[in-house]
């Protein structure tokens, strides 16, 4: 049993300690203040070294392993007995020591221009050429902190993941990966487009060539890494092994080819239809911002963006502020997919047709198959018309976005869902809903959309499946033009999605002869919660 005046005196002995290693932290911050010299912003012409193994902050402020790892870890006085306090203690060590293994030096916050060794490796944005354009470096490994030129990191939204890994100890903080046999398998070739820096801002275009295009920067030891990866796969969808009268694709064996037979519990062949298949060719696209095009896009100042970016994500990165001459920013967002439907080659090619869908997600439909709106069968009308215009010799294209809830969230989604099934869901009030909720009824913002078209080569598109103004307009105003234009079948909308296209419709959305009046907008009304049991 524990002496109660025992616990007292270790009590107060872990608390003079922890005094102590506060004040002793403090005092050698002040003390490496005065040793170097840090000013609180660095004055002009006065240039701040960052050496190889960085141990100041550009601030001014104390040491960020002092102000973070040595006070916040510090385990405070409480109820529970000292043993139990000294146990704490010790973990914390523990945590320290893997910290440090992980990050040996001081946390830097920022960086500016003029800091001595600050010398980041030249971009071009626009070169035809991919050296005199330069890599996209973000990397803030030893090899390339000092050269960096890309605020952010690669991944976009999937970079916090890497970051929990590292922390976690399951990923090498300095692995490096090995490219050998991941080039594409399908030709992206380089476009006109792709040297002209006002015409694709919002992704690197070289970004599925980087591993071969800067091999001799890689083997240099600046981290550079593919923003776009291309593959070819199969995708099997239900609602084409199963098709609605009169919507089946033929089997030519080229677009549209058998399953393999499916198999029985026990192993044996089933003599059940395996239904077909779509060979596809795809690309994954990371964000990459050209700040300067992208503030053009918008209409806005690169100045303003910059301080936008800065205030909306909680200053995550500074740098947007103290770096003016770094002008390429990797965003942590999601990217978007290209699915093509026969030849690649075809897309560059204006004598053959070519039929687009531009899709941005909705994982409720798309995925899940709510019937609240139109965006599956939307998305499966599309991918027929993408294969059927292959097979009479031309060529589709689904790009599909990740603007979940129009770039509104799903979190936001679901809260006007909410609001329009308790305050009468009528397509009169399908807009304002969403604006009572978000402020704004829409943030896709399809100026940066047509980029990747561009970067595909496509100079015209002859049939559109799409019904939105916005986005027809985004890629007509970019050059290129659309021959046709057709909106999804009435007899392939669900039943509760009368509301939105309604709405859409008398908002300017396209359709091929549907008139909406105000009197419609009012009596068109979606199914009530209470409608359904649950």
């Amino acid at each position: 049993m524990n002496n109660p005046n025992h616990d007292i005196i270790l009590a107060q002995i872990l608390e003079k300690l922890e005094s102590l290693t506060t004040a002793n932290a403090l005092l050698q911050a002040k003390v490496d203040a005065l040793t170097h010299g840090r000013p609180s912003t660095p004055p002009n012409g006065n240039a701040i070294a960052i050496p190889d193994a960085v141990s100041r902050s550009p601030t001014g402020l104390p040491p960020s392993s002092y102000s973070y790892s040595s006070l916040t870890s510090q385990s405070p006085v409480s109820s529970s007995s000292p043993i139990s306090q000294l146990m704490t203690r010790a973990s914390s060590e523990k945590d320290r020591e893997k910290e440090k293994s992980l990050y040996p030096n001081r946390v830097i916050i920022t960086t500016y221009p003029d800091q001595s060794g600050i010398k980041p490796t030249p971009l071009h944005w626009g070169a035809a050429d991919p050296v005199a354009r330069g890599p996209v470096v973000c990397s803030r490994l030893p090899g390339s902190i000092k050269v960096r030129n890309a605020i952010g990191a690669h991944s976009g939204s999937y970079s916090i993941y890497r970051a929990l890994a590292i922390g976690m100890g399951t990923l090498e903080k300095n692995h490096r990966p090995d490219y050998t046999m991941t080039e594409p398998p399908v030709s992206i070739p380089p476009q006109p487009s792709w040297n002209d820096p006002n015409r694709i801002v919002s992704f690197d275009p070289w970004g599925h060539l980087a591993p071969h295009v800067y091999k001799g920067d890689i083997e240099a030891g600046i981290d550079v890494r593919p923003s776009i990866a291309v593959t070819r796969a199969h995708i099997k969808l239900s609602e084409i092994d199963h098709p609605l009268p009169n919507y089946s694709l033929p089997v030519d064996g080229k677009h549209v080819v058998r399953s393999r037979p499916l198999l029985n519990e026990d192993g044996s062949v089933s003599e059940l239809d395996p239904g077909v298949e779509l060979p596809v060719s795809k690309a994954a696209i990371e964000p990459v911002w050209y700040l300067p095009g992208v503030a053009e896009r918008f209409g806005v100042s690169e100045s303003l963006l910059r301080r936008a970016l800065f205030e909306e994500t909680g200053g995550m990165y500074p740098e947007l502020i103290t770096r003016p001459d770094v002008k390429v920013f990797l965003p942590p967002i999601g990217g978007s997919t290209v699915y093509i439907f026969g030849n690649p080659a075809f897309m560059s090619n204006p004598t053959k047709e070519l039929t687009l869908r531009v899709h941005d997600e909705c994982n409720g439909s798309d995925v899940f198959g709510s019937d609240i709106c139109t965006c599956k069968p939307y998305l499966i009308f599309a991918i027929e018309e993408c294969v059927r215009c292959a097979q009479r010799g031309g060529v589709g294209v689904v790009v599909y976005f990740r603007k979940e809830g129009r770039a509104l969230g799903e979190v936001t989604k679901y809260l006007v869902y909410n609001l329009r099934k308790r305050g009468g869901d009528s397509a009169d009030k399908y807009f304002k809903s969403t604006e009572l909720v978000a402020g704004v009824k829409d943030m896709r913002f399809q100026a940066l959309m047509p980029d990747v078209l561009h970067w595909l080569g496509i100079r015209k598109i002859d049939n559109m499946v799409s019904m939105s103004d916005m986005k027809y307009n985004a890629i007509v105003e970019s050059g290129i033009p659309i021959i046709r234009r057709y909106d999804i079948p009435d007899h392939l909308i669900p039943p509760d999605s009368h509301v939105e296209i309604d709405a859409k419709i008398a908002a300017g959305y396209f359709t091929s002869g549907k008139k909406v009046t105000e009197e419609d907008l009012k009596n068109t009304v979606g199914r009530a919660w209470e409608d359904t049991e649950h």
